[in-house]
């Protein structure tokens, strides 16, 4: 009995992981299962999923003593691991309620109706504790089993009469408590493969687009115009798997290239409501079927489109738009491709802005602040962000914004003020992306009071803190530690930049502040607005081997010393 109760179960068994191996290849389900946050709707679609997957278990169930040995509890399980409380309880009424109803097995029906409920809530509340777990394949083994042991309990409390229901439980105990256990195992590894696929999808996209990035970047530091959208639009047609590619102004189409030319001419004006929300909202929009795309020519081919803006200072001046032929065709990989090139697009078009730059600031001013971005410091930053691309997708990503917002504040026009907050995070994206260059050789501490209101001119603060990391810090073969602290004393604030690197002589601070030396520009350039704005100068105090601390006053409401 007990050899045969073995084999009808493993037989069961693999039918049940050939519909989980069928349901995880399954782009329906991957698009659910790679939401970071369910909706309502998600939900219940899972819970009816998985307590269909309970329902087969009960079916492909063997009958023993009068009851029925089976593989119920490794959907519902599954669907607490996943879906927590809401779609554990969800699927475990389904598959509870649906147990103890059919004619078969009634001597345990009532007791596997309440086990199979109270595991979908204990599988729920489980996943916040095994959700960061390595391996979750282990984790979901050990609560499966726990609640196989529970469901033998209830058995015994519930099936009357008791003798018969021990004598179920000792034949029943040790086969279905392994048997589902490590299908609820096998279910979890083919879901954290459906995540490992996305990450390496992800992967993938993130080098493709920096490598589009790379090759855009003579055109769109033009501007977008005409000519520049039609040699991008040709270079990501060219690279990316899509049906079409678009570009547009906040107007009309600047570029169109693939199916859909012959009526998506270049030049006429914008006419679909998703483009110009895109527009308004100023965020990325999704269409995955045809009527949403909202085309006027009925033979139309394009099903499905990802429209991005693009931007400077937030303000959009016009969109990318990638077209697929299909219906729900537009991937989360194809979204993060798409919105990856709106932001690395955006960033190159507010380098074209330089020339208007040139008109608030006189040429010395200007070069000396461009000198912060020279070509080998963003090779170094893109050649550590593709090697994290690989390694960890999501500090490569969190080092694309960073990066993003180093360049985006890099341009800023001295006329103009921003809030110290600004700055702060400005010095934090350049320090976190050369913190992931040198991770064991510099070190960064922040000592910054809460609740300062001061405007100051961008690129104040910044300077120095490079000075300190490149000329102090890097300059010693151990690295270091900067320390960045900001105070307000009475009507100024005082904000102080510390490092314990290679320090300096008074021959190298003078040189520092000589207008005709080439040396310390970006030093030299703060020191010189201080003097115009403020009629303060920056303080250095340094001890060669031991380290440098430089210090500036800035008075709250902005005005001079007198």
């Amino acid at each position: 009995m007990l050899l045969e109760l073995i084999k009808n179960l493993f037989e069961k068994l693999g039918v049940i992981i050939l519909g989980a191996f069928i349901l995880s290849k399954s782009e329906l389900v991957k698009k659910f299962l790679l939401k970071k946050e369910l909706t309502i709707y998600d939900k219940v679609f899972f819970s009816l999923v998985f307590g269909g997957v309970g329902i087969l278990g009960t079916y492909f169930g063997f009958p023993v003593s009068g009851a029925l040995a089976n593989s119920r509890s490794i959907g519902v399980i599954i669907a607490g691991l996943f879906g927590g409380p809401f779609v554990g309880i969800g699927a475990g009424l389904i598959a509870g309620i649906h147990r103890m109803l059919i004619p078969i097995g009634q001597f345990t029906a009532i007791a596997c109706g309440i086990s199979t409920i109270l595991g979908g809530v204990l599988a729920g509340f489980a996943k916040r504790f095994i959700e960061d777990k390595p391996r979750k394949w282990v984790s979901g083994i050990i609560v499966a089993a726990f609640i196989e042991s529970l469901q033998m309990i209830i058995i015994l409390l519930i099936a009357k009469p008791y003798s018969e229901a021990l004598h179920l439980v000792k034949i029943i105990f040790i086969p279905m408590t392994f048997i589902n256990s490590m299908g609820t195992g096998v279910f979890l590894v083919l879901i954290e493969q459906i995540y490992d696929e996305y990450e390496k999808a992800g992967t993938a996209k993130a080098q493709l687009a920096l490598r589009i990035a790379s090759k855009t970047l003579a055109y769109l530091r033009q501007g977008l115009n005409e000519y520049s959208a039609q040699k991008v639009a040709e270079l990501i047609y060219k690279e990316v798997k899509v049906s079409a590619v678009s570009l547009t102004d906040r107007e009309s189409i600047l570029a169109f290239i693939g199916v859909g030319s012959d009526h998506h001419k270049k030049g006429a004006p914008i006419y679909t409501e998703i483009t110009k929300r895109a527009i308004k909202e100023k965020q990325y929009i999704m269409a995955q079927e045809k009527k949403d795309i909202e085309c006027s020519n009925k033979n139309c081919k394009l099903k499905g489109v990802i429209v991005v803006p693009l931007t400077i200072n937030n303000s959009v001046i016009g969109t990318l738009k990638l077209y697929k032929t299909h219906e729900n065709s537009i991937s989360l990989s194809d979204k993060e491709l798409a919105t990856g090139l709106g932001q690395l697009f955006s960033t190159q078009l507010e380098l074209s802005e330089i020339d208007y730059q040139k008109q608030l600031l006189n040429k010395a001013e200007l070069k000396a602040l461009q000198a912060q971005i020279q070509p080998h410091f963003l090779f170094n930053t893109l050649n550590t962000i593709v090697y994290f691309c690989r390694t960890d997708p999501e500090k490569a990503r969190e080092l694309l914004l960073k990066l993003s917002y180093y360049l985006r504040n890099n341009f800023k026009t001295t006329g103009d003020f921003i809030s110290l907050k600004e700055e702060i995070l400005y010095v934090e994206s350049y320090l976190t992306i050369e913190q992931a260059r040198f991770p064991e050789r510099l070190k960064v501490e922040y000592d910054i009071e809460e609740g300062i209101q001061c405007k100051i001119p961008p690129l104040l603060i910044q300077p120095i803190v490079e000075n300190a990391v490149k000329h102090g810090l890097m300059a010693k073969k151990a690295g270091g530690k900067i320390v960045i602290s900001i105070k307000q004393r009475e009507e100024y604030v005082v904000i102080t930049v510390s490092d314990n690197g290679v320090g300096m002589t008074e021959e190298q601070i003078e040189r520092l502040f000589d207008n005709n030396k080439k040396q310390g520009i970006g030093v030299n350039n703060v020191n010189n607005r201080l003097k115009s704005i403020y009629n303060t100068s920056l303080k250095i105090e340094s001890k060669e081997g031991e380290g440098t601390t430089m210090i500036m006053e800035i008075p709250i409401r902005g005005e001079k010393h007198d």
